[in-house]
């Protein structure tokens, strides 16, 4: 009979669980105490249970780690969260993708009195009527052209005005400023008008300031030829204010080393912006634009409705307000369906181009690349 072998000399065995230290100085860890014991025969408790799906949830490839928790187990895991989440996903089906069901009405001959389901098929003569619309084609320019001269001139000024915000040292006076120019973005666009109207009208107030200097008055808000630069100045004045907190957000996050680094090294005051300031906001620079040439066929629809009747239709109508007067004045809804179809493609073509260009030049756009 074999005696028992006996245990090496040496330092006794840590119990499981404990802290050990070896000769080179690295520290080890026994995670068998975590583990609980069970007698022979008994079935893992649901605590092991866990403890073993845990386990199978991280994994090594090459040493590189990896996660491979199955999509099951994410759902036990997450269920909590995916129940609070449930209104909000259900109010954006009702609201934002049953209708979208309505879309057939663009390849029929609609009528609301007689329904979807009885409305005769036309194929894509709509469409055809579309692009063979002079009067949509108008609408079509007139829109790219406010969505460019705003791209120019509107879009810059949110950035400029984050900057100087960001270079007031006084936390009072910065919070003063910025709640200032907030302001007119919980205005409704009525009011802004309104408001215009009452400055740069007619009977305005810088006519009868002109009008008691001698001058000659003017009327801002019935002149086809300044329509443009009215729709941009009264976009700026409402929402440039509440466009800066996302470059006010983004730069919180330049860490201030870098600026005092730079200054040590002799930088000014525009040599820190440029190779600093602006290189941190570049990545939500581009973000915005992109989402900015999505909405390019978007150009306010509310704001251009209440001033189409002073300026007239040829400067004023865009596609929203084509569309509102084509569907919904004249009843020719199917028409209105295929135009307002061919903008949403249109859009998506233009966030999916702007996105590709910005990988092309190594940013993140939209989504990252994979």
């Amino acid at each position: 009979m074999t005696a028992p072998s006996t245990p090496p000399a040496g330092p006794t065995a840590a119990p499981a669980g404990r802290r050990e230290g070896r000769a080179d100085g690295v520290l080890e860890i026994d995670l068998a105490a975590d583990a609980p014991r069970e007698r022979d025969g008994e079935a893992p408790s649901g605590r092991r249970r866990g403890l073993a799906r845990r386990d199978r949830e991280v994994a090594t490839h090459n040493g590189v780690v990896m996660n491979t928790i199955t999509w099951r187990d994410r759902l036990r895991r997450d269920k909590t969260l995916l129940v609070m989440t449930l209104p909000a996903v259900g109010l954006l089906v009702l609201f934002a993708y049953v209708p979208m069901l309505g879309n057939v009405i663009a390849w029929q001959d609609y009528s609301p009195y007689i329904g979807i389901a009885d409305s005769p098929f036309v194929g894509w003569d709509n469409f055809v009527r579309v692009f063979s619309n002079p009067q949509f084609l108008h609408a079509v320019g007139n829109t790219l052209l406010i969505t460019g001269f705003q791209l120019v001139f509107f879009f810059p000024i949110p950035i400029m005005l984050a900057l100087l915000l960001n270079s007031v040292v006084t936390p009072a006076l910065r919070t003063s400023i910025q709640s200032i120019i907030y302001l007119p973005h919980f205005f409704s666009w009525v009011l802004v008008v309104t408001i215009f109207q009452q400055i740069f009208g007619g009977a305005g107030l810088v006519n009868r300031l002109l009008a008691q200097a001698g001058y000659t008055g003017f009327d801002l808000m019935t002149n086809p030829d300044t329509f443009l630069v009215l729709v941009t100045s009264q976009a700026v004045w409402k929402d440039a204010g509440w466009g800066i907190i996302i470059f006010l957000a983004a730069l919180a996050t330049v860490d201030p080393a870098h600026y005092e680094a730079s200054a040590m090294d002799g930088a000014g005051r525009w040599r820190r912006m440029w190779h600093i300031t602006l290189p941190a906001i570049r990545p939500t620079i581009i973000l915005l634009l992109i989402l900015r040439l999505g909405d390019a066929l978007t150009v306010g629809f509310e704001q251009l409705i209440l001033q189409r009747g002073a300026v007239g239709p040829g400067v004023a109508e865009v596609i929203d307000t084509y569309v509102y007067y084509q569907g919904v004045i004249n009843g020719d809804w199917a028409f209105a369906a295929a135009a307002g179809l061919v903008k949403g493609v249109v859009s998506l073509l233009l966030v999916l181009g702007a996105n590709k260009l910005a990988h092309v030049f190594g940013e993140d756009g939209v989504y990252r690349k994979s």
